[in-house]
């Protein structure tokens, strides 16, 4: 098998790694996409990831807590997820790198770039925590930002859905599905593809995003065989 992309950037939400559960972390649905993240480096694709961390805390939601304060229990909560998605690698036989934006050095390693592109350059999986180590910007953004640092080819972002709608497709039945949209689209159409500085992040440094359902795990699999699942997000020609 031939894959699209070299190397990726898969954004998870935290609330995908608790399943059903709906809190917390259930360690079988972890390993379900651990296998289809192992699928994708037997390929030869450098892997990293960002994964958020809605399963135990979501700074913004945090009622009347300092906001600052808040974010950072949300990027502790990142730290967690990432320990967990570390584990189920390991144990499938995957060489795998925790970095983490805010320094602990006593389970994982700080963010270096250079050190991450050599992770990714001899197999090995990175996962990214902590977000960007700053409060305010979204695990979203992170994703971004850590695309470009990386000079990813694509973010594959899944989500509970499988692509972008023109409206909740949870509350209305005849919401439609885009197959591609441009960013420029998003940001006009205030589409919930990702917050607006990721979406500018992605369209001015040109890394293109594909938005597809996690239901099935193999999507991970799919979306970098370049099979057409999900809805892709790119620069319009005409800002090229």
């Amino acid at each position: 098998m031939s894959v699209k992309y070299q190397r990726v950037l898969l954004k998870l939400s935290g609330e995908a790694l608790a399943g059903d559960k709906k809190f917390g972390i259930d360690y079988d649905v972890v390993s379900n996409i651990c296998r289809s993240i192992k699928k994708c480096v037997e390929l030869g694709v450098q892997m990293g990831i960002v994964v958020g961390g809605g399963n135990f805390f979501r700074g913004r939601n945090a009622g009347e807590m300092d906001r600052t304060r808040a974010d950072h229990m949300g990027m502790l909560a990142t730290v967690m997820n990432s320990l967990a998605l570390a584990d189920a690698l390991e144990q499938l036989g995957v060489q795998v790198r925790v970095q983490t934006a805010i320094t602990m050095q006593q389970i994982a390693e700080p963010y270096i770039r250079n050190r991450a592109i050599r992770h990714l350059e001899k197999g090995r999986v990175v996962i990214f925590g902590c977000g960007t180590g700053n409060p305010f910007f979204s695990t979203d953004t992170a994703s971004s930002l850590r695309a470009a640092e990386i000079d990813a080819d694509v973010i594959l972002k899944a989500t509970m859905v499988d692509g972008v709608y023109d409206k909740d497709p949870n509350r209305f039945s005849d919401a439609v599905r885009y197959e591609a949209l441009s960013f420029q689209e998003v940001l006009e159409k205030g589409l919930g593809v990702m917050d607006s500085t990721a979406a500018a992040m992605c369209r001015d440094n040109h890394i293109p995003v594909l938005v597809f359902s996690l239901s099935n795990p193999d999507n991970i699999l799919d979306a970098v065989l370049g099979k057409n699942i999900g809805t892709i997000v790119k620069e319009d020609e005409t800002d090229e």
